[in-house]
């Protein structure tokens, strides 16, 4: 039985319209029509982050650049994708674009006779099964999940992107992490899926980016994309379309309405762990070297800022690449030097092979703090502040606390009182959720302060310090509320609140010791 569902021309790309709708489109289709779609919009990050990623891929294939800053710029006026070129290019490799194509299945092996027989259910991160947690969907390992051809290609494109070792069905010593499956991705956002495209799209060849050398090829142009057996990339095709797993999706049913619910796997393609990622942000360590940013449940990114736009500071980071080429168009006047775009972060957190969660977070990233140390300076410091603000309220809600699991605490020097009380009054605060009320209001203000900052900064400086200690108050009076109205938790507010004044008291007169001294 012959079955076809060809990516070029079948819809399975979930592109999110200017009206707000979500339709699916092919490949050609959603490059011809880039300019007029809000972006790609999968069942999940993971989905989204893996598709951009085939996007970026297909069109560096198809240009073999651009080589050139004046080739991007051309571009990036015409507004638009030349769909002329797409056309020659996609009649030429058609068949290798075919999900069940008999002899070179998209991003598959044909047959892979020595892989694991999986189900769907084994391979797909937001269904339960396995060590998988209850994501999104609320399937379990009983229930064979049906997929159809646009949601097997989307899976197949995350199982190449975002597996990690020994998840998804794969044991650990037979396994190893897609590009994607650790860290945080980070792509610059605009208005239109095209601008967004572009915005990715590095020079090419770049030894900046990624070593390249001539046999680097996208991985649907290689006669066999496992060969030779390889942990480093051969280019940046051969990296964009990286081959971690060997796949075979089974058809079944109708030819022309086919399902797919199980496959054959199997161990791919072995990155090396030291390999560079440019949608990644590495932190450098004197012992460990790079370190890839990881997401945290109790910490937002956002108060990492500063850190991830400090393009310049090479002896302690290497930022995500898209920033840095943000910065020197906007040097060369390729694009406005005074645009505000957003970047998006797209990545999971797991331990071990288990995923506990995924996130899409986007941020407005105001040309300026690409260009200007001054401006990321101050947005450090007042990110600075704002942590050792958050120090001080752990340090009220910490008194609090201890005074009302043992209210014969009152009147003892912290280091006189038993260790014991002291962890139970750390349990009792966090459970009262005051710090996650703390970063949760600051949020918004956040936004709001990072674009007013570049062009008001006394101004700015000081409305985020207003915010900062009236929020911290609120912060602490809702765990007052949660401790209750009792005379001895009264009582305990009283100390409480005064070990923040003191704190708070301290902090910003030392922060205006420093806004003097830089001034």
């Amino acid at each position: 039985m012959t079955y076809s569902f060809n990516l070029i021309d079948q819809p399975w790309i979930p592109c999110a319209t200017k009206d707000g709708r979500t339709e699916e489109l092919g490949l050609r289709e959603t490059l011809a029509n880039a300019h007029e779609l809000r972006g790609v919009q999968g069942d999940s990050p993971l989905e989204t982050a893996s598709l951009y990623r085939l996007l970026l891929a297909v069109i560096h294939s198809v240009l073999r650049g651009p080589k050139t800053k004046k080739e991007w710029t051309a571009l990036w006026r015409a507004g638009q994708f030349d769909i002329n070129r797409f056309d020659e290019y996609f009649e030429k490799w058609r068949s290798r674009f075919d999900l069940f194509d008999k002899e070179r299945p998209f991003y598959q092996v044909q047959g892979n006779h020595d892989g694991r027989d999986k189900s769907s259910n084994d391979v797909m991160p937001d269904v339960a099964s396995g060590t998988n947690a209850t994501l999104f969907s609320h399937a379990v390992d009983g229930q064979s999940i049906v997929l159809s051809p646009s949601k097997a290609a989307r899976t197949l494109m995350v199982m190449q992107t975002m597996s990690i070792a020994g998840g998804w069905g794969m044991a650990p010593r037979e396994s190893s992490d897609a590009p994607w499956g650790r860290g945080v991705v980070f792509l610059t956002e605009d208005e239109t899926l095209f601008h967004t495209l572009m915005l990715n799209l590095f020079k090419y060849p770049d030894n900046q980016v990624m070593a390249n050398t001539h046999d680097d090829v996208p991985a649907w142009e290689a006669e066999d994309p496992f060969k030779p057996q390889r942990e480093q990339p051969l280019g940046y095709l051969d990296f964009l379309t990286w081959q971690n797993r060997r796949v075979s999706l089974i058809p079944e049913e109708n030819p022309v309405h086919p399902i797919v619910k199980a496959m054959k796997i199997s161990q791919g393609l072995k990155l090396k762990a030291d390999v560079l990622d440019p949608m990644k942000h590495y932190r450098i360590d004197e012992k460990r070297g790079y370190l890839f940013h990881r997401y945290s449940e109790d910490r937002s990114l956002w108060r990492d800022s500063a850190t991830l736009f400090n393009v310049r500071n090479a002896a302690v980071a290497r930022p995500p690449h898209a920033f840095a080429w943000l910065a020197e168009l906007a040097e060369d006047e390729a694009i406005q030097k005074h645009q505000t775009y957003r970047f998006m972060a797209l990545g999971m957190s797991n331990d071990q092979a288990k995923i506990d969660f995924y996130r899409h977070e986007t941020f407005p990233l105001p040309l300026k703090y690409l260009q200007d140390d001054l401006s990321v300076g101050k947005l450090a410091l007042a990110l600075t502040v704002a942590e050792n603000t958050s120090r001080a309220l752990w340090s009220a809600g910490n008194q609090l606390a201890v005074l009302i699991v043992s209210p014969n605490s009152d009147g003892k020097a912290w280091k006189d009182i038993n260790k014991l009380t002291k962890e139970d009054g750390k349990k009792l605060f966090r459970h009262w959720g005051a710090e996650r009320f703390f970063w949760g209001k600051m949020e918004i203000p956040f936004y709001e302060f990072l674009q007013a900052l570049p062009v008001y900064p006394e101004a700015a400086l000081d409305r985020w310090y207003e915010i900062l200690r009236q929020t911290v108050w609120d912060a602490l009076a809702s765990a007052e509320g949660m401790a209750g109205e009792s005379a001895h938790a009264l009582k305990a507010a009283v100390k409480a609140r005064g070990v923040l004044a003191v704190e708070l008291k301290k902090l910003f007169q030392e922060n205006q010791i420093q806004q003097e001294a830089a001034a």
